[in-house]
Protein backbone atom coordinates (compact mmCIF):
# COMPACT_ATOMS: atom_id res chain seq x y z
CA UNK A 1 0.00 0.00 0.00
CA UNK A 2 1.33 3.40 -0.85
CA UNK A 3 2.20 5.70 2.28
CA UNK A 4 -1.33 8.21 1.21
CA UNK A 5 -3.28 4.89 1.53
CA UNK A 6 -1.54 3.82 4.88
CA UNK A 7 -1.97 7.83 6.27
CA UNK A 8 -6.12 7.52 5.24
CA UNK A 9 -6.33 3.83 6.89
CA UNK A 10 -4.52 4.58 9.82
CA UNK A 11 -6.61 7.90 10.73
CA UNK A 12 -9.79 6.18 9.06
CA UNK A 13 -9.08 2.63 11.83
CA UNK A 14 -7.65 5.19 14.58
CA UNK A 15 -8.90 8.40 15.04
CA UNK A 16 -11.81 9.24 17.91
CA UNK A 17 -13.31 12.14 19.42
CA UNK A 18 -14.04 12.98 22.77
CA UNK A 19 -12.24 14.39 25.63
CA UNK A 20 -8.70 12.35 26.18
CA UNK A 21 -6.06 13.13 28.85
CA UNK A 22 -2.79 12.47 27.57
CA UNK A 23 0.45 11.09 29.09
CA UNK A 24 1.77 14.56 28.76
CA UNK A 25 -1.33 16.15 30.99
CA UNK A 26 -2.75 17.72 28.30
CA UNK A 27 -6.35 17.06 27.22
CA UNK A 28 -7.08 16.72 24.09
CA UNK A 29 -10.68 16.29 21.69
CA UNK A 30 -9.07 14.04 19.21
CA UNK A 31 -6.90 10.92 19.82
CA UNK A 32 -5.67 8.30 17.77
CA UNK A 33 -5.83 4.43 19.18
CA UNK A 34 -2.54 3.15 18.25
CA UNK A 35 -4.06 -0.27 19.04
CA UNK A 36 -6.34 -0.02 16.21
CA UNK A 37 -4.08 -0.26 13.79
CA UNK A 38 -1.02 -2.08 16.02
CA UNK A 39 -3.22 -4.97 15.79
CA UNK A 40 -4.21 -5.11 12.17
CA UNK A 41 -1.82 -6.90 10.43
CA UNK A 42 -2.45 -5.02 6.90
CA UNK A 43 -1.71 -1.81 8.37
CA UNK A 44 0.61 -3.26 10.62
CA UNK A 45 2.84 -4.75 7.37
CA UNK A 46 2.78 -1.68 5.81
CA UNK A 47 4.00 0.46 8.88
CA UNK A 48 6.68 -1.64 9.28
CA UNK A 49 7.82 -1.34 5.01
CA UNK A 50 7.42 2.26 4.96
CA UNK A 51 9.31 2.90 8.70
CA UNK A 52 11.95 0.88 7.75
CA UNK A 53 13.47 3.35 4.74
CA UNK A 54 13.47 5.57 7.89
CA UNK A 55 16.18 3.59 9.75
CA UNK A 56 19.39 5.23 9.59
CA UNK A 57 22.17 3.21 7.54
CA UNK A 58 23.89 2.00 10.43
CA UNK A 59 22.84 0.70 14.28
CA UNK A 60 22.43 -2.58 15.79
CA UNK A 61 19.18 -2.84 17.61
CA UNK A 62 15.60 -1.43 17.50
CA UNK A 63 14.29 -0.56 20.77
CA UNK A 64 10.30 -1.14 21.15
CA UNK A 65 8.93 1.27 24.17
CA UNK A 66 5.94 -0.28 25.96
CA UNK A 67 3.71 -1.04 25.15
CA UNK A 68 2.79 0.90 21.93
CA UNK A 69 6.26 0.67 20.38
CA UNK A 70 6.74 -3.14 21.08
CA UNK A 71 4.29 -4.37 18.37
CA UNK A 72 5.60 -1.31 15.80
CA UNK A 73 9.13 -2.85 16.53
CA UNK A 74 8.30 -6.39 16.09
CA UNK A 75 6.92 -5.34 12.88
CA UNK A 76 9.87 -4.10 11.88
CA UNK A 77 12.31 -6.60 12.89
CA UNK A 78 10.75 -9.04 10.73
CA UNK A 79 10.34 -6.52 7.99
CA UNK A 80 13.96 -5.67 7.95
CA UNK A 81 15.58 -8.93 9.80
CA UNK A 82 16.79 -6.88 12.54
CA UNK A 83 17.20 -7.49 16.19
CA UNK A 84 14.73 -5.50 18.15
CA UNK A 85 14.49 -5.57 22.05
CA UNK A 86 11.00 -4.43 24.08
CA UNK A 87 11.97 -1.65 26.75
CA UNK A 88 9.77 -1.18 29.93
CA UNK A 89 8.47 1.58 31.55
CA UNK A 90 10.95 0.72 34.35
CA UNK A 91 13.53 -2.24 35.27
CA UNK A 92 11.96 -5.12 36.64
CA UNK A 93 12.73 -5.45 40.62
CA UNK A 94 12.89 -9.05 40.81
CA UNK A 95 14.44 -12.08 38.06
CA UNK A 96 17.03 -10.57 36.03
CA UNK A 97 15.72 -6.93 36.55
CA UNK A 98 16.31 -5.78 32.72
CA UNK A 99 14.96 -2.26 31.41
CA UNK A 100 15.82 -4.04 27.85
CA UNK A 101 14.14 -7.60 27.50
CA UNK A 102 15.61 -9.48 24.12
CA UNK A 103 19.39 -8.71 24.58
CA UNK A 104 22.74 -6.61 25.79
CA UNK A 105 22.87 -2.63 25.21
CA UNK A 106 26.19 -2.08 26.91
CA UNK A 107 27.93 -0.37 23.84
CA UNK A 108 25.28 -1.00 21.61
CA UNK A 109 23.72 1.80 19.04
CA UNK A 110 19.65 1.15 19.21
CA UNK A 111 16.91 3.17 17.44
CA UNK A 112 14.32 3.57 19.89
CA UNK A 113 10.85 2.90 18.01
CA UNK A 114 7.65 4.09 19.52
CA UNK A 115 4.12 4.70 18.34
CA UNK A 116 2.55 8.23 19.35
CA UNK A 117 4.30 11.16 20.16
CA UNK A 118 3.03 14.43 21.97
CA UNK A 119 5.65 15.47 24.42
CA UNK A 120 8.01 12.48 23.65
CA UNK A 121 7.84 12.30 27.64
CA UNK A 122 8.38 8.33 27.51
CA UNK A 123 10.57 8.32 25.38
CA UNK A 124 12.84 11.03 27.02
CA UNK A 125 12.68 8.98 30.41
CA UNK A 126 13.79 6.02 28.51
CA UNK A 127 16.61 7.22 26.48
CA UNK A 128 17.55 8.80 29.60
CA UNK A 129 17.82 5.13 31.46
CA UNK A 130 18.98 3.56 28.43
CA UNK A 131 21.98 5.79 28.12
CA UNK A 132 22.43 5.14 31.91
CA UNK A 133 22.90 1.43 31.10
CA UNK A 134 25.49 2.19 28.37
CA UNK A 135 23.15 2.50 25.03
CA UNK A 136 24.30 4.56 22.17
CA UNK A 137 20.78 6.26 20.91
CA UNK A 138 20.73 8.54 18.19
CA UNK A 139 17.53 8.22 16.52
CA UNK A 140 13.98 7.93 17.30
CA UNK A 141 11.01 6.64 14.90
CA UNK A 142 7.57 6.69 15.76
CA UNK A 143 4.41 6.31 13.41
CA UNK A 144 2.10 9.21 14.43
CA UNK A 145 3.86 12.79 15.59
CA UNK A 146 0.80 14.92 16.92
CA UNK A 147 2.94 17.66 16.43
CA UNK A 148 3.12 18.63 20.12
CA UNK A 149 6.43 19.51 21.86
CA UNK A 150 7.55 16.17 21.28
CA UNK A 151 10.25 16.69 18.48
CA UNK A 152 11.70 19.92 19.74
CA UNK A 153 12.05 17.65 23.17
CA UNK A 154 13.79 15.04 21.41
CA UNK A 155 16.37 16.88 19.39
CA UNK A 156 17.25 18.89 22.23
CA UNK A 157 18.10 15.89 24.11
CA UNK A 158 20.49 15.14 20.43
CA UNK A 159 17.90 12.38 18.98
CA UNK A 160 17.05 12.72 15.16
CA UNK A 161 13.40 12.35 15.53
CA UNK A 162 11.59 10.59 12.43
CA UNK A 163 8.15 10.37 12.15
CA UNK A 164 6.11 8.22 9.47
CA UNK A 165 3.47 11.12 9.46
CA UNK A 166 2.47 14.42 11.28
CA UNK A 167 -0.83 14.38 12.69
CA UNK A 168 -1.12 17.13 9.54
CA UNK A 169 -0.37 14.64 7.23
CA UNK A 170 -3.07 12.37 8.20
CA UNK A 171 -5.70 14.71 8.35
CA UNK A 172 -4.73 15.82 4.82
CA UNK A 173 -5.11 11.85 3.72
CA UNK A 174 -7.96 11.82 5.32
CA UNK A 175 -9.68 14.77 3.29
CA UNK A 176 -10.06 17.10 6.14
Amino acid sequence: MNKEQLAKEIYDISNIKGEFLLRSGVTATEYFDKYLFEVNPHILRSIAEHLGRLLPQRYDQLAGLEMGGIPIATALSLSTNSQALFVRKEAKHYGTCKLAEGGDIQGKELVVIEDVVTSGGAIIDAVKELRSRGAIITHVLCVIDREGSGRDNLEALGLEFSPLFTKSELERAAGL
